[in-house]
């Protein structure tokens, strides 16, 4: 993809920096637009004699700054070619745990987590301690969350467009522990809920007594009949769904199916529970939202967005009557989240905004990567661009041995093998030192027999192992 001169020019904004050279100043700035995500990693940048007629400097400038941007790595040259714009190494931190990464020889693809952003967690930790003197004067015990806490989340659904109050929101240990305390309030006879799904979420609501009815998913959207009929037959109850980069699919649902749940949940009575912990990691450069769903409760965490092991999630309910009801229930306090854990959070969502950037453009960057080199595994035929009206960001494919669209957002691929089963692939892949998750386990009904989940969120390094591997264990 080739960066014009004019999106160059957008992306670095007011780049130069009083009191310091013209080259440090636009180096540093083509630092920060790469981590960012304002400039796309891969992208070719324009001719040096475009860029300095461009930014209005001498091309001089631009040859001394783009010198040092290749010595440190985020610049590749090629002798004739345009220069390509890089995250070196070291700029990027680990996108998945140990346990994915392969440095132990396996690999473990069954969990989608982000490793820890080590310095910047650390670093918050640090702050919350030295915080922690008026929540030790405290009892302890939870009430609806640390004030603090609450009044960061409810002001970034406000920075979002959705005017919120710190009332409507109760913290939780986690947006798992937010949705077993919502079935254990509602207590829904039939719960509608999207086939494939989070399996944690299938079991809580089971465990809650509800029976399941599906909605047919797949990358390109929701099932219209289906998701009317599954309304039809939770008259009453709940409803759980995941609209932005729904896992395992990826979609994002549209307007138009967002509209239709709020009527449908408004004539059956339902209550919507929106499951909102992808939202964060939209991938698209300029990301564009629909609307959020009608008067849905909404849940989150920061277990994708920052790290699993901050369990600390939350509830936004429209109305406030629901908050107080849900922190009056006997399940809250074992449900809620410590207040230190809380604390840490509110550091991180101080200046979550960077973090989020750089998470971003790495997982773009491996998505691509991973996309690539499964849709080139199914030959040339079967690798090709987006096509006409898709959402897709990366390669798409639809031969050979797997078909899958890459998606705008989140953590994952979800391919439908063409020519074997998926627990064969998983126990050729395991023999392999991979793990994997077939279709079957998001199923609410035991089927999808032909789909794997594959997370792209290892360093390109162990997805070159990862694509090498099923390229062998999908065979038929």
């Amino acid at each position: 993809m080739r960066i014009s001169e004019e999106h160059l020019v957008r992306a670095l904004g007011d780049w130069q920096r009083p009191g310091v050279p013209l080259v440090g100043s636009l180096d540093g700035a083509l630092r920060e637009a790469v981590l960012d995500g304002r400039l796309r990693v891969g992208g070719a940048l324009p001719a040096e004699r475009r860029i300095a007629a461009g930014l209005g400097i001498s091309r001089g400038t631009v040859v001394a700054a783009l010198a040092r941007l290749r010595d440190a790595g985020w610049v590749h040259t090629r002798h004739g070619s345009a220069s390509t714009v890089r995250l070196p190494p070291q700029e990027a931190e680990p996108i998945a745990p140990l346990s994915a990464s392969g440095h132990a020889g396996s690999i473990d693809l069954r969990k989608a987590v982000p490793a820890a952003p080590r310095a910047g967690y650390l670093d918050a930790v640090a702050r919350a301690v030295a915080l922690a003197g008026p929540a030790l004067a405290q009892d302890g015990y939870p009430g609806a969350g640390l004030p603090d806490l609450r009044a960061a989340v409810a002001d970034r659904y406000t920075r979002q467009g959705l005017a919120t109050r710190p009332e409507q929101i109760l913290v939780t240990s986690g947006a798992r522990a937010a949705l077993a305390l919502l079935a254990a309030h509602l207590r829904p006879r039939v719960a509608a809920v999207e086939n494939p799904t989070y399996p944690r979420a299938i079991a809580v609501l089971r465990e809650a007594g509800a029976r399941l009815a599906g909605i047919r998913v797949e990358t390109a959207g929701w099932d219209p009949e289906q998701l009317v009929a599954a309304f039809a037959a939770a008259r009453g109850g709940l409803a759980y769904l995941v609209p932005d980069f729904q896992n395992p699919t990826g979609a994002l649902m549209d307007a138009r199916t967002r509209q239709a749940v709020a009527v449908a949940a408004a004539e059956h009575r339902v209550t919507v529970v929106a499951d909102e912990t992808m939202r964060d990691l939209h991938l698209a450069p300029e990301p564009s939202w629909p609307r959020r769903i009608r008067r849905a409760v909404l849940i989150g965490s920061a277990g994708k967005s920052v790290w699993g092991g901050l369990r600390v999630g939350w509830i936004r309910s429209p109305e406030t009557a629901l908050i107080d009801a849900l922190r009056l229930h006997p399940l809250y306090e074992p449900l809620s989240a410590p207040p230190l854990e809380q604390l840490v959070a509110v550091e991180l969502l101080a200046d979550l905004e960077p973090l989020l950037q750089r998470r971003r453009t790495e997982l773009r960057v491996q998505r691509d990567h991973l996309a690539g080199l499964l849709a080139a595994a199914n030959g040339p035929r079967g690798a090709h661009g987006p096509r006409a009206g898709s959402r897709a960001a990366g390669p798409e494919s639809d031969g050979g041995l797997w078909r899958f669209t890459a998606p705008d957002g989140g953590l994952v691929l979800w391919l439908r093998l063409t020519g074997t089963r998926a627990d064969v692939a998983v126990a050729r892949a395991r023999a392999a030192g991979i793990e994997l998750a077939p279709g079957p386990r998001y199923a609410v009904d035991g089927t999808l027999a032909h789909y794997l989940r594959v997370p792209f969120t290892p360093p390109p390094a162990a997805l070159d192992r990862i694509a090498a591997t099923l390229a062998t264990a999908c065979r038929p």
